[in-house]
């Protein structure tokens, strides 16, 4: 099942993420890569702060050797906060631990420099970061453009932005980002975030779409609340004879943006799949869900804060 973007390529509208080092290891995410291509995902979602990329590159390799071709792929990775200013080294890093020649899709992570050390708690603030700041931000996007102009991917792309942030991009960019991803669950459905994407033909790619239950401790607060719990949610998967998190996955589907969940246990990935390809919720399901936002974001940003900023929600400036 695919969808075309504005660039006129086929995208798998089901991917598998592969962000999972704070609870797997890299050999047990290549390994879920391999399990996943054999019972039909196309789609993965890579990024280099995931530190598994050679391994994953591993495993793409013996997919393609399978006899998968690599048209047939679509492979995204992601410049970290830390090489804004060399994307180029950091795209051409990622194709060599993913031993591929090109990307499908290159992203932006995050739209700010700001690092952060591993294990630090939601307090912590690393003294070099710095609020965002479109200048900066467009000298980061000519180089993603460059590496368009040099074949190195074949679409280039945004994550973690906001409506003001992305009015800015393309009223300066020489290359229209091709796909958005953003946090997108039941609980936080981001409605004119996904309404700006959809009505400038930017592909929505919606991250984690069941609510993220293994994310970093680092991203948790005593007000998150749990999709997958929600009344709303458990009816339909009672309905259609499935696990809460395969609902969430359809609602995304059916509004048309691609869902990259993650898992390494080969039941739960191949039954999503299947799930997206023979089921469907009501007309009247995807209304209720409608109705059960919470403007629950899950990944806040708390560690890329600068020094001054009053709370997360500096980070997401028009949209809380």
């Amino acid at each position: 099942m695919n969808l075309f973007t504005h660039s006129g390529n086929p995208i798998p509208q089901l991917g598998l993420g592969t962000f999972g080092s704070d609870n797997y290891t890299a050999d047990q995410i290549s390994a879920a890569v391999i399990g996943a291509a054999e019972v039909g995902y196309r789609h993965f979602d890579c990024a280099s702060i995931y530190a598994n990329e050679p391994e994953v590159g591993n495993a793409l390799q013996s997919v393609i050797q399978s006899g998968v071709s690599r048209e047939d792929l679509w492979v995204t990775s992601k410049v970290w906060n830390n090489m804004h200013s060399a994307v180029e080294a950091s795209c051409e890093q990622s194709l060599r631990d993913l031993k591929l020649d090109y990307l499908d899709l290159f992203l932006v992570h995050w739209p700010f420099p700001n690092h952060h050390a591993q294990g630090v708690d939601v307090n912590s603030r690393d003294p070099h970061a710095v609020p965002y700041d479109h200048n900066a931000y467009m000298a980061t996007w000519a180089q993603m453009e460059r590496l368009v102009e040099r074949g190195l991917v074949r679409n280039i792309g945004t994550s973690n932005m906001t409506v003001h942030k992305l009015s800015a991009l393309l009223r300066d960019a020489a290359i229209r980002p091709v796909a958005s991803q953003l946090e997108l669950h039941p609980h936080f459905q981001q409605k004119g975030n996904f309404q700006f994407l959809l009505e400038n033909d930017i592909q929505p790619i919606g991250y984690s779409p069941i609510g993220s239950p293994s994310r970093p401790e680092r991203d948790r607060t005593p007000t998150d609340t749990v999709d997958v719990e929600d009344p709303v949610i458990v009816a339909a998967a009672e309905r259609l004879g499935v696990h809460p998190a395969v609902v969430c996955v359809l609602w995304q589907v059916q509004l048309g943006s691609i869902p990259i969940p993650f898992s390494v246990k080969r039941p739960q990935y191949e039954g999503m799949l299947k799930a997206v390809q023979e089921l469907s919720l009501t007309e009247a399901e995807m209304l209720e869900i409608g109705k059960i936002d919470r403007n629950c974001r899950l990944i806040k940003g708390h560690v890329f804060l600068w020094e001054g900023a009053k709370d997360w929600i500096d980070l997401w400036d028009d949209e809380p």
